[in-house]
């Protein structure tokens, strides 16, 4: 099966293309138009920092008005990892460049105590947070 505006080239391929340019900067498949490619894909962007703020309320709420630009800066023209990943790659950015709020650098260091996350592959549960978990427990009881 092929499509007609992309010059005999597969379906697939072209769907492939179009997502590419939607969500990783890829280049603009042939016969469509870039303003409405661009909405689409600030459109989607904005979606994944909806996401990505469930995951991270209090990043969020700490940069208020500033957390579509700052996960836009960041995020844009990656391929998308879900909200837990994205927003972690976020807080570490801001974290890196001194600009990472005190209530969200408490945020990331609470996940940081529970999970693992390598920036690439999903997060996995930190070897040490069941035995912090249940030092806590016994803290509390004494």
């Amino acid at each position: 099966m092929t499509g007609g505006a992309g010059g005999g080239e597969p379906l697939a391929a072209r769907q492939a293309q179009l997502v590419a340019a939607l969500v990783a900067d890829g280049p603009l498949p042939a016969g469509f138009d870039a303003v409405r490619v661009g909405a689409a894909r600030r459109a989607l962007l904005r979606k994944r920092a909806g996401e990505a703020a469930k995951a991270w309320p209090v990043l969020a709420a700490a940069l208020g008005p500033r957390w579509g630009p700052a996960f836009a800066a960041d995020r844009a023209g990656t391929e998308p990892v879900g909200g837990l990943r994205e927003g972690w790659d976020v807080a570490r950015g801001l974290r890196r460049r001194g600009e990472l709020p005190v209530a969200a650098a408490a945020e990331l260091a609470a996940r940081e105590a529970e999970l693992r996350y390598d920036g690439r592959s999903a997060p996995r549960p930190h070897p040490l947070a069941g035995l912090r978990r249940t030092i806590s427990g016994l803290r509390r009881r004494a």
